[in-house]
């Protein structure tokens, strides 16, 4: 496995690396504070670095677990034959929190990681006490989105000749900003060091190349669209939403009247865009952490 840092770096703000076996493969994961579980959820090309700012917050009150998944920002790749399709992941989320030891989790979910956690909600109830979706898929979004031609991420995932050319302008940092890599995802530059973690491993491992096209490949608005339906019928975990003022790839708008079907309280976060942990880390914690005790103080 490369030792290459550009590949590797994770913020030690994040806590503790560990690794943990589950069915699909390997997946690291940081383990920080104690208290409540909570459980991070990624999106696509990006990894556990995208709550560096928020987890030293947070791991004052809550136990801060932050997972890679193998979603082509990860180190290691998980088994050539693991289901990477979105009810694979929502397994593999459901796998290690149960794997852990973990009990009454909050799950929070970011852009298509929320989307992730709501397969997880309706699939794998069990394994939450709650869900809070921040700035991701909702049943109006396509998957990929289609703001900022996303799409595009799907169709050439057909070939890996072509997936593995889409990629090859992020080797320059001057695209990093453009709307269709991470420009309408953060609305300010993310710090070198996180985003070479981002992209450096898509474009250098053919075996984490392996894993991402298998991801991407596989998403469909079809499924986000049936956990939307299930989960306004059976509200199985109480859901909240944490979503961005200024979202361009998943609008606001989109989000209020998914959080009026769901009967779900939903906040706002200033001056952001769909990365709200990058935006305004302070905001986000505190809306997360606000979440939680709500709920909690309901149910104790």
């Amino acid at each position: 496995m490369t030792t290459d840092p550009t590949n590797t770096w994770r913020d030690p703000d994040l806590g503790e690396p560990r690794e943990v076996r589950l069915p699909s493969g390997p997946v690291r994961y940081h383990d920080r504070g104690t208290g409540p579980a909570l459980v991070f959820a990624h999106g696509y090309l990006v990894n556990a670095n995208l709550w560096r700012k928020v987890v030293p917050l947070l791991a004052r009150e809550f136990r801060c677990i932050t997972p890679d998944l193998p979603l082509g920002a990860h180190v290691v790749p998980v088994n050539r034959d693991a289901d990477l399709s979105p009810p694979g992941i929502a397994r593999l989320l459901a796998d290690l929190i149960r794997e852990l030891g973990l009990d009454d989790v909050t799950l929070v979910g970011n852009d298509s990681g929320g989307a992730y956690g709501q397969l997880v909600a309706v699939n794998h109830p069990e394994v939450l006490g709650r869900l809070v979706l921040s700035s991701c898929e909702t049943p109006e979004d396509t998957w990929p989105p289609s703001p900022g031609g996303f799409g595009l991420l799907k169709a050439t995932a057909a070939s890996a000749v072509t997936y593995r050319a889409l990629y090859q302008p992020l080797r320059l940092r001057r695209t990093w900003r453009w709307r269709n890599t991470y420009g309408w995802l953060a609305k300010y530059p993310i710090d070198d060091r996180a985003m070479n973690s981002y992209v450096r491993p898509v474009l250098t491992r053919p075996e984490i190349r392996f894993d991402g096209r298998k991801a991407i490949g596989a998403v469909s608005a079809g499924y986000t669209r049936d956990a939307a339906r299930r989960l306004i019928e059976r509200r199985p975990v109480p859901i909240h939403l944490v979503w961005a003022a200024e979202d361009h790839v998943f609008p606001l708008e989109h989000a209020k009247r998914y959080a009026a079907e769901l009967g779900a309280p939903l906040h706002t976060v200033a001056d952001s865009y769909t990365y709200v942990t990058e935006d305004q880390p302070e905001q986000a914690a505190k809306l997360i952490a606000a979440c939680v005790r709500q709920h909690r103080s309901t149910t104790d």
